[in-house]
Formats: C-alpha cells, structure tokens, sequence
C-alpha cells in the first residue's frame, strides 16, 4: 500500500497516512476537524536496485558494451586450467 501526504490548508496540519490505492482521499482534517485536508504532490520514496531495471541495464547501453570489451581484454592474459590426460599402466 502506498504512503500519502496529506497537509491541511486551514490548520498546516501534515501527516501520511498508508491507504490503499483504491480509497478515497482523506477530506477532513484529524487536527481541527474542517473539510480542508488535501493530498500532497510528493516524490516516491523508494529505488529500483539490483539488475533488469532501465538504471543499471539499458541506461548507459553504449558504457556497458565498453566495459563488456574491456573485462574481456583483462580476462584474455588468465590462464585456464586444461584437462590432462589419464596414464595408463601396462601390467
């Protein structure tokens, strides 16, 4: 459920209140009781983190394919293990 602002314009009063997006605006202020309660413009309070998101995939898509060419050329000099052959003996 999302976080709303609400301020009073007769009394200042300011509170948020978690709603329910469906629910009707809150109108009556809980401080002095008038009908002058109204839900503020306010920015969203939380990020987008992690992978799959625009911010860290597809933002920088020109960055991100120098950096993938980039830990290519710094993985090319480590050696990799190789498989080695089995002896066999001759009894």
């Amino acid at each position: 459920m999302p976080i709303y602002a609400y301020r009073c314009e007769m009394c200042g009063h300011s509170n948020e209140v978690l709603q329910k997006m469906n629910e009707d605006p809150i109108k009556n202020c809980p401080n002095c009781g008038k009908n002058s309660y109204l839900k503020q413009v306010t920015a969203p309070n939380f990020q987008l983190k992690g992978t799959g998101w625009y911010v860290t995939d597809f933002k920088n898509e020109k960055n991100n394919k120098s950096s993938i060419k980039e830990e290519v050329k710094a993985n090319e000099g480590i050696a990799t293990p190789k498989e080695t052959p089995t002896k066999t003996t001759d009894d």
